[in-house]
């Protein structure tokens, strides 16, 4: 997008066209105005606008120009934490509250595929999550038993079950989630926005949101261009946030992460590599994932940018590391590559903030957005609506904090990963 052959890679290469999103050029009035066509964006265009609200989505770039068109495609139940720990941080209520919409998130992105006929190359085959030696099959085994605990479909497999699952021996096993599964994420984005606009919303591109002030019980939103008038102000722009809400962004440390994509790979290698299509992503702290596209591609990313002494470096750790893996892939060409940013919050949990009055946002996905992108949209329609209260929502209101030591972390980030991956793999 914009011209950029690494902001988007395969995944624009082989999602649809997206529906027509022009630039807001006229002052529009509307009960709900969302900022960010993103998962989360547009999830609360749609069901509001099936609710019967009247929306505009107004976006600085593209539908799914942020980390909604740049991710893996893994549609994981869940977030990085245990399961137990949730309670733990936010309290029983919301603990458990979370716990059970995000282990739900899954279906509901399947189903909301299902409803609106969303061609994003879906598999629903579940995700393996892989043991790298013992503390990482230690991890796995505790994180079954929470997950078990509360009725999850989950089962921890064996050196040798997980072998024949994903096609090598290098793995300790692995914890297969069946909520789980894989979507092309940006024509996931691009399906949520036609479904959006088909539903009655309007949905604005290249149209950034450069302030926004109270004119009575309305927010007007100015854009270069044109302005909108709402009743309600979503903000769902996460770790790709610009003014005015410029906490959303300080909030957050970005978590740099790339994408290699292979050419399509011969029949026989398909399959005796993960032939259930699973996707997959392992226990290291810097953590590799890897899937297939619906073409026989194969998707291998893992922490860093794309750019500078990084891209030549992270090119070379993805070949030798697909070789070892997986040796028959020695050699193999890449097609596509690609990065964006994770936003990561200090616990590793998402936000709910009120910004102002009816003016909310959810944030801090820490690198698993697409379902709880989708449900949390959800709520934020449902709270524009009048269907549910702030208390009703999964998350506590908290206040946006800075933070620490953000830019720091963030070069670290990136200069670690390029450290870790010039050496890694090369035995």
């Amino acid at each position: 997008m914009n011209g950029d052959p690494l902001s988007h890679g395969l995944w624009e290469k082989t999602a649809p066209e997206a529906p027509s999103a022009p630039k807001l050029v006229v002052d529009v009035d509307c009960d709900v105005a969302i900022v960010g066509a993103g998962f989360t964006g547009l999830s609360a265009a749609l069901h509001a606008a099936e609710g019967g609200a009247s929306v505009a989505v107004l976006d600085g770039a593209e539908i799914g120009f942020g980390g909604s068109g740049r991710n893996v495609g893994l549609v994981n139940a869940g977030m990085w934490v245990m399961p137990d720990d949730l309670p733990g941080t936010l309290g029983e209520t919301y603990g458990q509250r979370l716990l059970t919409l995000l282990g739900d998130a899954p279906r509901v992105v399947f189903e909301l595929v299902d409803k609106h006929k969303i061609a994003c190359e879906i598999e629903h085959s579940g995700t393996l999550h892989c043991a790298v030696g013992k503390s990482g099959f230690a991890e796995l085994r505790e994180r079954e038993r929470q997950w078990r605990a509360r009725g999850a479909p989950v089962r921890l497999l064996d050196k040798g079950e997980a072998a024949a699952k994903i096609g090598t021996n290098a793995y300790a096993g692995a914890l297969l989630d069946q909520r789980a599964g894989t979507i092309q994420p940006l024509a996931y984005a691009r399906g949520l926005a036609s479904s959006a606009i088909a539903a009655g919303a309007r949905v604005f591109s290249s149209s950034p949101v450069l302030g926004c002030h109270a004119e009575g019980d309305r927010w007007v939103l100015r854009t270069p261009q044109g302005a909108a008038r709402a009743k309600w102000v979503l903000v769902a722009t996460n770790a790709y946030t610009v003014a005015p809400w410029a906490e959303l962004r300080a909030e957050l440390t970005h978590l740099p992460y790339f994408n290699f994509a292979t050419v399509p790979l011969d029949e026989p290698t398909r399959r005796a590599i993960l032939p259930e299509r699973q996707g997959c992503w392992d226990t290291r702290q810097v953590l590799s994932s890897f899937r297939f596209d619906q073409a026989g591609r194969l998707v291998f990313g893992s922490v860093g940018a794309l750019r500078g002494t990084g891209l030549p470096i992270h090119r070379a750790w993805a070949r030798r590391s697909l070789a070892k893996l997986f040796p028959r892939l020695t050699g193999v060409e890449f097609e596509s590559e690609w990065y964006g940013k994770i936003g990561m919050t200090a616990d590793h949990l998402p936000r709910f903030h009120r910004l102002a009055r009816n003016i909310v946002s959810f944030s801090g996905y820490n690198g698993r957005g697409i379902a709880p992108g989708t449900v949390f949209g959800r709520c934020l329609a449902d709270l524009a609506l009048g269907a549910i209260g702030e208390a009703d929502l999964p998350l506590p209101i908290s206040a946006p904090k800075t933070a620490l030591l953000r830019h720091a972390a963030e070069a670290f980030y990136e200069v670690g990963a390029q450290a870790a991956h010039f050496v890694d793999a090369r035995i």
